[in-house]
């Protein structure tokens, strides 16, 4: 079957879509964590991918990261949840080292050993708000720390080798004035506190917990929260889930398709109904990959150039990056509704290779994960004063 869209040759080599692919019905059935895919992506070296090779890893850049998640949400959503989420918590180590040994170190360990990064942003208390915290990082005699966190959800905590928390920098520290703080599973004393029993990414399995951590203070990272956030974790997160979200559209695009195309050979020489239906979707899927694929190759020319800390720190690229999340997050369910109408049953039901129930389930995650609502009332207080070309 001739496929409308062609991801790079490298990645056709790679066997952790299929894997994931394997076992993404059992994943979400179950809503039990992947980790058929986390070993295929170890194998294959995935998780270090983004780290430059001076460290071990392969030097993706943004587009090629894109393309890779885009691939494996193909076949698991979860799964590829995983990945990106990951990659956006690797980006706020490798490019923010700023000289410190211990970030150094720690990303020679995860090329090493393909350690799996994890994420706690959330709080109990600050209603969504990640650049806002509660929580603050205690100072100890001899450069030690204390930290309890109180989390709605933690995103495949128990799952991974690595944390990554945000906090205040100190208890009298303002709201807003965070640091990141690297928790290795083994100084992490999680208690689970909600359930993970939801309609779509049940794989992700990222419940709420109570955090309670002691360390060195080395591994808070010496770089201010606020700009890790601008220059890494946003850019990264928003991008990466764009790619996702239409992997999953792509998806339920392929579905219908392979039904239109199964029509027409059955009548030869005419072509069937649906086949309009399907032209119309495939224009919708085309300006879906476009949007994130021009803002991913923008950002890997601002990198390439230097210019990226500066440019992300300004207005213009921060709605660039919230109308591409908002876009995506929106475009992806109703690309996929579409292709509902055009499978009609087959696409409705539970079970068969036509089946788009899990993908559409995994798509209406989009617009929560940082909820849609809140990106659109910070645009909308940017855009009264900006003065940046859009």
């Amino acid at each position: 079957m001739a496929e409308a869209f062609h991801f790079p040759t490298w990645l056709k080599g790679l066997k952790s879509p299929l894997v994931a692919g394997e076992h993404a019905a059992d994943v979400d059935t179950r809503g039990r964590f992947p980790a058929e895919s986390l070993a295929s992506f170890r194998e294959e070296r995935l998780l270090s991918a983004p780290v430059s090779p001076e460290f071990g890893g392969m030097g993706l850049g943004m587009r090629e990261q894109c393309e890779l998640v885009a691939a494996v949400a193909q076949h698991c959503g979860s799964s590829a949840m995983v990945l990106a989420m990951h990659y956006s918590q690797v980006a706020c180590l490798t490019r923010h080292v700023q000289g410190s040994a211990f970030v150094t170190d720690r990303l020679r360990a995860l090329c090493e050993q393909q350690t799996l990064l994890a994420s706690i942003t959330s709080e109990v208390g600050t209603f969504g708000d990640t650049r806002s915290s509660i929580c603050a990082v205690q100072r100890e005699e001899g450069d030690r720390f204390t930290l309890r966190k109180e989390a709605t959800t933690g995103s495949y905590c128990a799952h991974a080798d690595a944390i990554l928390v945000t906090c205040r920098r100190a208890p009298d520290a303002s709201a807003n004035d965070q640091a990141l703080v690297f928790v290795p599973a083994a100084q992490a004393n999680l208690v689970q506190t909600t359930a993970w029993d939801t309609m779509g990414m049940r794989g992700t399995c990222s419940p709420g917990f109570v955090l309670d951590t002691q360390g060195h203070a080395d591994q808070v990272l010496p770089v201010p929260f606020a700009d890790i956030a601008s220059q890494s974790m946003v850019p990264f997160s928003h991008i990466l889930w764009s790619s996702l979200w239409w992997g999953l559209a792509h998806g339920a695009y392929a579905k219908a398709a392979t039904l239109v195309r199964g029509q027409a050979r059955k009548n030869p020489g005419t072509t069937p109904p649906s086949a309009l239906r399907l032209a119309e979707l495939l224009v919708k899927v085309q300006v879906m990959r476009h949007h994130w694929q021009g803002v991913a190759d923008e950002f890997d020319a601002l990198v390439a150039s230097g210019q990226d800390t500066t440019a992300l720190a300004g207005m213009g690229w921060a709605l660039k990056l919230n109308s591409l999340k908002t876009a995506c997050s929106e475009a992806a369910p109703g690309i996929i509704h579409d292709a509902l109408q055009i499978l009609g049953i087959p696409g409705f039901s539970n079970q068969g290779p036509l089946s788009v129930a899990r993908i559409y389930r995994d798509a209406l995650s989009g617009a929560l994960m940082v909820s849609n609502e809140r990106i659109a009332a910070k645009s909308a207080s940017m855009l009264l004063v900006v003065k940046d070309s859009l």
